[in-house]
């Protein structure tokens, strides 16, 4: 057993003793391999790093090449500038000569020039002693008696002279004006589409032709006798006529139509009510219109209620020519001419504008529009010299200022320009207009309408003052009146209405 062991023992310790050998072997084999390693590496590295220097020496190299290279271009182009300034300069030294040498020569030729002009007046003088001694005349007297001489001699060709001058002063006075008014005309041009009498409405089906008759046909007579519109319903597919001379009452019924279409409820109490809305909407419109020409011409102090009257004139028509429209025209045309003949363009263009805004009351008021325009510009304190200037457009009252006749002739110019009026049209609402003037004179009339141009007079009554009796009696007396203070074609119906009407309320 102890034997065992000791071999045992012996054996441990020739296995620690191998692998301390083996472990040293393999430990020296290793390092060798890394000193080997490292070895190589620097080797490598002493190779590129020698690579690398005589790269960067190359590169060194081509560098200062290159700046030597762009170091003689630089010396070579400054060169060549030195040589042009030198060869400027060389010029400018040259011309510095030249210029002194003019000069010099001007100095001499002004102080002989001076000397011929000392011998000039020398002579002069000497010789008009001479003439004073032979005439026995001094030097004034002859010029008075020469220039007496002239006169006389002359006096016919000067004034033939003056008269010619004259009379091609005003031959260019003349050119003047008509190139001035011809410039204005062109220079604004404006279409002139004349008013007709007549409005459509379109329809969206021809079921609604029914329902705005109105069972026996009261809401058609409801709508005519609130607008005073004559609303024709004809075989014209899916739409109405309505016919009145006045623009304004078409444009309240046409509003007021569409307002009731837009509803659906087409019935008498509803059309009152769609009516006075369609007058404020209608005078809403006026406003605006008034406000725009305002805009359009470029003024902006004039009152409110002067802007609203001036808006009215949208709705109105002389000789088939919209009023506002042709103030407006005239605005621009009275500026420019005063521009050109140098008058006060302000005063001009207001006048021109206003120069019918009685025309929008003269229908209501007792009055020519020139007399009810004056009172309405004075009235809302416009400047006196608009209203001088406006008051002359027809020549009533004597021209006062250069304005006033600048007001004229834009009158003239803008209507009198190719289809800008129709004189038929003028006349047939004239005739309308005094038919209704002639029905609002009886006593008991509430309002009249002319309708189906000019054929019928419709009169609504008052129902207390005139009775059945009495509304046969009137239509007889306006009959003969019209007969004997109008002329017209063919015959004229005079509608007499009277309508009671009573309203309870049930609660």
């Amino acid at each position: 057993m102890t034997f065992d062991i000791s071999i045992g023992a012996l054996i441990l310790a020739g296995g620690v003793a191998l692998g301390y050998l083996i472990r040293q072997l393999l430990a020296t084999r290793n390092l060798n391999s890394i000193e080997a390693t490292i070895k190589r590496q620097l080797e490598e590295s002493k190779t590129q790093a020698k690579e690398a220097l005589l790269e960067a020496k190359d590169k060194a190299v081509k560098i200062l090449e290159d700046a030597k290279n762009q170091e003689r271009e630089r010396l070579a182009i400054l060169s060549r500038q030195e040589d042009r300034l030198n060869v400027q300069l060389k010029k400018i030294e040259q011309k510095e000569d030249a210029l002194e040498n003019g000069k010099q020569f001007l100095e001499k030729q002004a102080e002989q020039i001076k000397a011929i002009h000392q011998e000039a007046d020398a002579l002069k003088k000497k010789s008009e002693e001479i003439i004073e001694q032979v005439s026995g005349l001094s030097r004034e007297e002859a010029k008075a008696k020469l220039l007496s001489q002239i006169e006389e001699d002359s006096k016919a060709d000067l004034i033939a002279a003056m008269q010619k001058m004259e009379k091609n002063r005003l031959e260019e006075l003349e050119k003047k004006a008509r190139s001035i008014m011809t410039t204005a005309i062109q220079r604004y041009a404006r279409s002139h589409i004349s008013e007709i009498t007549t409005s459509t409405v379109s329809l969206p089906s021809d079921e609604l032709k029914g329902r705005i008759i109105g069972k026996e046909g009261r809401n058609i007579r409801a709508l005519e006798r609130l607008t005073g519109v004559e609303i024709i319903v004809d075989e014209t597919p899916e739409a109405i006529t309505l016919s009145s001379f006045d623009p304004l009452r078409r444009e309240i019924a046409k509003t007021a139509l569409l307002k009731l279409m837009s509803d659906g409820r087409i019935q008498p109490a509803r059309i009152e009510e769609k009516v006075e809305e369609a007058k404020k909407e209608v005078s809403k419109k006026v406003m605006e219109a008034g406000e725009m020409a305002l805009y359009e011409v470029g003024i902006l102090d004039i009152p409110k209620e002067v802007t609203m009257l001036l808006g009215r004139l949208a709705f109105r028509t002389s000789y088939g020519q919209n009023v506002l429209l042709h103030s407006i025209e005239m605005a621009h045309i009275a500026k420019m001419l005063a521009k050109e003949l140098g008058a006060n363009t302000d005063v001009a263009k207001k006048a021109a504008l206003l120069h019918d805004i009685g025309k929008a009351v003269d229908h209501e008021i007792e009055g020519t529009h020139l007399e009810l325009g004056r009172k309405i510009l004075q009235k809302y304190g416009i400047d006196q010299a608009v209203i001088q200037a406006m008051e002359s457009h027809h020549e009533d009252y004597p021209f006062s200022s250069s304005e006033s006749f600048i007001v004229a002739a834009a009158d003239i110019i803008s209507g009198a320009r190719p289809g800008a009026r129709r004189d038929s049209v003028e006349n047939y609402i004239k005739r309308l207009t005094e038919l209704e003037n002639i029905a609002n004179s009886f006593a008991g009339v509430e309002k009249s309408y002319a309708i189906a141009a000019g054929r019928e007079i419709r009169i609504f009554v008052h129902p207390e003052k005139i009775d059945d009796l009495k509304a046969i009696q009137l239509a007889k007396e306006m009959a003969k009146r019209i007969e004997s203070e109008l002329k017209y074609p063919g015959e004229i119906k005079v509608n007499i209405i009277r309508e009671t009407r009573a309203v309870e309320y049930a609660r």
